[in-house]
């Protein structure tokens, strides 16, 4: 440590290498021999040192280069700012130890701050070795970063269709300077005023970049891969392995702190699609560049926020710094650059999506357990965090669990099928400490697509064990409004509110003649439209009463037929609205392939001539093509056939089912027990023949269920225990098993002064766990308890066919001569195929005597 100390005080790093002449030839040091750093170098013998000039670089006897420290003052300050840090550091810790001593304090305070201090020097110094060796890698050529680094080849050497690209980095590092001006010009504007929108949602205001130099060292292309397959033939389709390990001397304030960033790394693969294809040089009407998924991003924050040691702020100010580059250049984001007048930015910006990926996160199970309990280790408090491009979802968090079960759906437009994966870290949540990670998986969205469904389970990566159970599912996009009702009956099917029916494409050109917000001055626009609670802004034009903005959205769609899409124009300094136009889209759907393109809309509150231009696009929803060589798949088929289908038959088909299903239903009632007063059910009353795709499936499902069952029952069942009325129905498409108790009728009363209190519970067999105890409220002094309660389990179809229902009716109050708390139980198959049909099973059921379980 002694010599590290007397390095860093007498050879700053700021002034220790010195640049060698571009014109001479300078051997090449290999990265695996790399001097130490923790190591003094040896002094240079006089009678070989020689004089230099600012233009030369000197050399040993060996021809290896000389390095040589400056003389200047820069260096005396430092050995003595060192000598008052090192001093003033063993003060502060002899003072603190001799603190807890005088006060009596436990140990512990001692030693807590102690080992806080060498896990934080730990990571830092970790952190800055890979620093140091990314930046290393960059200066140096492909051939020393193989030799040195044969563990970490470039993308080339791995995949045999990537091909190396160095004539392409002798070209960046060309253009560099020049790119260094764009590249500042774009953080400027772009990236500081969302990062100063996102601080000041926790109070805290005035960040701005005060000076913001990228360095000389350029990104580094490791692999170029061109697509000459499934590409459309008016444009060109590469990826980049890029790396960028700066040298950036970045400075910024917030508030009245100032601070830094250093040692910028970023590495992922880079898309550039060229497009469209024109005929006029230079041929290629334009260029939209983005990252595929989240790349790797690290840098080291310097100045106050550092040396203060603020890990809440500097983590917080880490976190926004690397959403605000994903929200820039990370799909579904892209950064378009035109390259030719022929093309309108209508046709390089707007969003156009490939589709939709509806992700259900079913459970997880045999996570690790990161809590510490009083009797050692306790269980996790998992949540998922779901990723695809910059889209990001959170299910809710499950306390005190290793087997959770989130149940929890998304969806996300998908801008590129190539290439894009759906990347899931299960994080287990603290409110003491940073949320330490369970586990990782990802799923290329290319084998989705192919599969049309997949439902599988996923080995989690980084952990010692985990299993994480997730269904997905793709819709491809039409433009057929016929197509709009099939979808919805497939969302109310599935009875999850928050899922769409449709995508809504917006690309908000420019608005003109807007009115001033304040006398004498124009306004410093910038719009904001919304579908529901969605939320898109754009951004601010400075001074300006027709500005350009063109920029593009994508909005999810529940219900195009009753819903809007809100515009709003804002004043930035007064915060006035000074615009509005509201856009029904069912007037959407009756346009030509649903599509207005850059029409001109009449602002309302505004100026007699203030308009709006703006371009929307809408695109309904179809379930993707199942892989039907798939067996799996196949048994998919069939599940989501009988629990989400949307073709109503006809009249007829539709009252040969009912009259089929009615004689089964009685099947099973007259096995159970006589019902005397039950009628005959008249099949043309089941469904009517007006029954069609009109009809919510609601109406059609409640209708079918009112006839098919009669709400009472004068029977006590064939143990004279009483009867139980159960509605049970299993959704393929959702993973759950739904059981709703209606009613017990008939619980014999044995001692009219001892009424009974009934109750009911639910368990899943075999295992009887507590996590699958359902239980409804107590209803007190009835022998005929309407409950109408419903409950839910998350299940798979495999695991439904091996599983029963156990149903046990209990007391308050003891029962028979024994006092037993239980009436009576019934245990049901669920491997039953009216289980999955749409209706689902509702049925009496004959309570039958206690049955005792192990």
């Amino acid at each position: 440590m002694s010599d590290n100390s007397s390095l860093g005080s007498s050879v700053p790093l700021a002034d220790f290498v010195v640049p060698p002449d571009t014109d001479e030839e300078v051997p090449i040091v290999p990265l695996a021999e790399l001097p130490n750093m923790s190591e003094v170098p040896p002094a240079t013998p006089p009678s070989t040192s020689t004089a230099t000039t600012p233009g030369t670089t000197p050399t040993t006897a060996n021809g290896t280069t000389a390095v040589v420290k400056p003389r200047t003052t820069t260096s005396d300050d430092n050995s003595i700012f060192s000598v008052l840090y090192s001093a003033g550091k063993k003060i502060a810790i002899v003072g603190g130890i001799y603190l807890v001593g005088y006060m009596g304090w436990s140990v512990a305070w001692l030693i807590a701050p102690v080992i806080l201090s060498v896990a934080r020097d730990q990571m830092a110094k970790t952190s800055q070795k890979k620093r140091e060796i990314a930046k290393a890698s960059a200066l140096a050529s492909e051939k020393d970063v193989i030799l040195a680094r044969i563990d970490e080849l470039p993308a080339w050497v791995y995949f045999p269709d990537v091909e190396r690209a160095e004539w392409l980095n002798k070209i960046l590092k060309q253009v560099w300077p020049n790119a260094n001006h764009f590249a500042r010009t774009l953080v400027k504007e772009t990236i500081e005023p969302n990062v100063a929108l996102a601080l000041s949602q926790y109070k805290m205001n005035g960040f701005r970049f005060d000076r913001i130099i990228l360095g000389t060292i350029p990104p580094r292309i490791g692999g170029v891969k061109i697509y000459d397959k499934n590409v459309d033939r008016n444009e060109i389709i590469m990826d980049l392995d890029l790396f960028y390990a700066s040298d950036c001397d970045i400075n910024f304030y917030l508030g009245g702190m100032k601070g830094g960033i250093k040692d910028f790394q970023i590495h992922g693969w880079v898309r550039v699609v060229m497009k469209p294809l024109i005929r006029s040089m230079p041929l290629v009407g334009g260029l939209q560049i983005f990252f595929l998924n989240n790349p790797n991003i690290d840098f080291n924050l310097v100045g106050v926020i550092d040396f203060m040691d603020m890990p809440g702020l500097s983590d917080l100010l880490r976190r926004i710094i690397v959403e605000q580059i994903g929200n820039v250049m990370v799909l579904p984001n892209k950064l378009p650059i035109s390259l030719s007048e022929e093309v309108s930015a209508v046709s390089l910006k707007m969003p156009e999506p490939e589709g939709l990926l509806r992700i259900h996160v079913v459970e997880a199970k045999n996570l690790m357990k990161k809590d510490i309990s009083v009797l050692g280790k306790g269980k996790s408090d998992p949540y998922a965090i779901i990723n695809v491009g910059a889209q990001e979802f959170r299910t809710q968090i499950i306390d005190n669990n290793v087997n959770p079960k989130w149940d929890y759906w998304c969806e996300a437009p998908v801008f590129i099928e190539m290439g894009q994966w759906v990347d899931m870290q299960l994080m287990d949540s603290d409110d003491s400490k940073k949320d330490e990670r369970l586990g990782r998986a990802s799923i290329d969205i290319s084998s989705v697509i192919k599969k049309g469904v997949l439902d599988t389970w996923l080995t989690l990566e980084e952990a010692k064990h985990g299993d994480l159970h997730v269904r997905l599912q793709w819709y491809k996009l039409t433009a057929d409004p016929n197509d709009l009702q099939q979808i919805l009956l497939e969302t109310q099917l599935l009875r999850v509110t928050t899922m769409s029916s449709a995508v809504l494409s917006v690309f908000i050109d420019s608005a003109r003649h807007l009115k001033q917000a304040r006398s004498n001055s124009k306004p410093d626009p910038y719009l904001v439209c919304s579908v529901n609670k969605q939320k898109k802004q754009t951004a601010m034009i400075l001074r300006d009463d027709s500005p350009v903005w063109e920029q593009g959205f994508t909005f999810l769609v529940t219900n195009p037929d009753n819903e809007c899409l809100n515009v709003k124009i804002y004043d930035q300094k007064t915060g006035n609205d000074i615009g509005q136009y509201t856009y029904t889209l069912s007037t959407l759907l009756k346009q030509f392939n649903m599509e207005v393109i850059q029409q001109p809309f009449q602002l309302q509150k505004s100026g007699p001539e203030s308009k709006l231009y703006m371009s929307l696009s809408l695109r309904i929803l179809k379930a993707g093509e199942i892989d039907k060589e798939s067996e799996a798949a196949l048994e998919q088929v069939a599940a989501l056939a009988r629990s989400s289908s949307v073709k109503t038959p006809d009249a007829t088909v539709a009252a040969f089912q009912a009259v089929k299903d009615t004689q089964a239903n009685s099947k099973r009632l007259s096995a159970e027990s006589p019902i005397t007063e039950e009628e005959p059910v008249n099949a043309a009353a089941v469904i009517p023949a007006s029954a069609s795709l009109e009809k919510p499936i609601s109406e059609v499902v409640s209708t079918v269920l009112t006839h098919r069952m009669p709400e009472s029952t004068s029977s006590a069942g064939e143990h004279g225990l009483g009867r139980i009325q159960l509605s049970i129905i299993y959704s393929a498409q959702r993973q759950k098993l739904d059981v709703t108790i209606h009613k017990i009728m008939h619980i014999p009363l044995r001692d009219p002064s001892n009424i009974p209190d009934p109750y009911v519970k639910l368990y899943l067999l075999p295992g009887r766990s507590k996590e699958s105890k359902r239980k409804t409220a107590t209803i007190k002094d009835n022998c005929n308890p309407t409950y109408d309660a419903s409950f839910e389990y998350l299940i798979s179809i495999a695991e439904l066919r091996h599983t029963e229902l156990e149903v046990t009716v209990c007391t308050h109050k003891g029962f028979l001569s024994s006092g037993s708390p239980i009436i009576g139980m019934r245990k049901i198959s669920l491997d039953d195929s009216d289980i999955t049909t749409p209706a689902g099973l509702k049925s009496w059921f004959d309570l039958q005597p206690e049955n005792k379980h192990e």
